[in-house]
């Protein structure tokens, strides 16, 4: 059933497909600091935005989450509704998690956390919400840091009989610091992921003695059917088995740079609102990513490099609508 709604960002029309993605992950508020300007708090955490991405492009999806009946939480909340996600879960007692991101001259930005990642949720109400979902996304903090992690990763294995399933590792060294137990958590979410995206940085910190290309090829034979590595100013490269182990690549948006504070969650969204708009969509999807061609997948590059350089050139992680994004024929 398609439902004609209005978006709370424009107020222009889409059209929900019927489809309900699922997110799971953290939600945080950023608190970016440039030298010389005061700091600024946006929303945050990696999942989230991807969520609100999702929704900004016009799908129809709900956030697995936590967060607190503080001030940020209630920024949090506000957040994702005013952009149309759903909210199965209310906020809890405890604090809000914060990252406070430190921007350098050319707008890179570095973190430090202050954080709980808890889902204090009965498994079998997080199996309720996943009966209708045809895509689950998780990923970073999320799948990583204890207690939570362990939610995430049976969400993951009960999903993936039925929905198909993204990652992202986007790895936090601050938080998980042993990047051996990071590998190791990373390679148990791959085995099980039907598409995994993940920046050259993530690759090289868990895998360092080889290089980012022969760690997305070894993780496509662990499982997953399109693995798509970004890597900032040279653009994004993906591989399957319709592109061949050369894999194809696209050359990054050219834009101002106002800072990189998510790129790749904006990269994420817009990669998983493809596949959607594709009907590509649950498990049985796998067959239909690994033989996408390399045109195809040439494609989908395109379009979630060119919302990547939409969220790229503006403050904070301010995800594009499709009203944002270039028009292809």
């Amino acid at each position: 059933m398609r439902a004609v709604l209005h978006s709370r960002v424009t107020g222009a029309p889409f059209c929900y497909r019927g489809a309900m993605l699922t997110v799971i992950g953290e939600a945080l508020v950023d608190v970016v600091s440039r030298s010389g300007a005061e700091p600024r708090a946006h929303v945050g955490g990696s999942p989230m935005n991807v969520a609100v991405g999702l929704a900004r492009l016009g799908q129809e999806v709900q956030f697995l989450g936590r967060y607190g009946q503080d001030d940020y939480g209630h920024q949090v909340v506000e957040h994702l509704r005013g952009n149309g996600v759903a909210l199965p879960f209310e906020a809890d007692a405890r604090p809000t998690s914060v990252a406070q991101a430190n921007l350098d001259e050319h707008g890179a930005a570095t973190y430090d956390f202050q954080l709980d990642w808890s889902l204090d949720v009965d498994s079998a109400r997080i199996d309720e919400l996943l009966e209708d979902t045809s895509l689950l996304h998780v990923g970073s903090i999320g799948a990583m840091l204890e207690p939570g992690a362990t939610v995430v990763g049976e969400a993951v294995k009960r999903a993936q009989r039925t929905a198909l399933v993204s990652y992202d590792p986007n790895c936090r060294p601050t938080i998980i610091p042993d990047s051996s137990d990071a590998r190791a958590r990373a390679e148990r979410i791959v085995a099980l992921s039907h598409v995994v995206k993940a920046s050259d940085e993530d690759l090289l910190w868990l895998y360092p003695h080889r290089s980012v290309e022969e760690t997305a090829r070894a993780w496509l034979k662990a499982g997953p059917r399109l693995v798509v590595v970004t890597r900032g100013g040279q653009g994004p490269w993906a591989v399957n088995r319709g592109t061949g182990s050369d894999g194809v690549s696209v050359p990054a948006a050219h834009v101002t740079v106002a800072d990189t504070v998510g790129a790749g969650d904006s990269f994420m969204a817009a990669l998983l609102s493809a596949l959607a708009d594709r009907e590509i969509l649950g498990a049985s999807a796998a067959t239909s990513l690994e033989e996408l061609s390399a045109d195809e997948v040439t494609e989908l590059l395109l379009s979630a490099a060119a919302a990547a350089g939409v969220t790229v050139s503006r403050a904070g992680a301010d995800l594009p609508t499709r009203e944002d994004l270039p028009v292809t024929s």
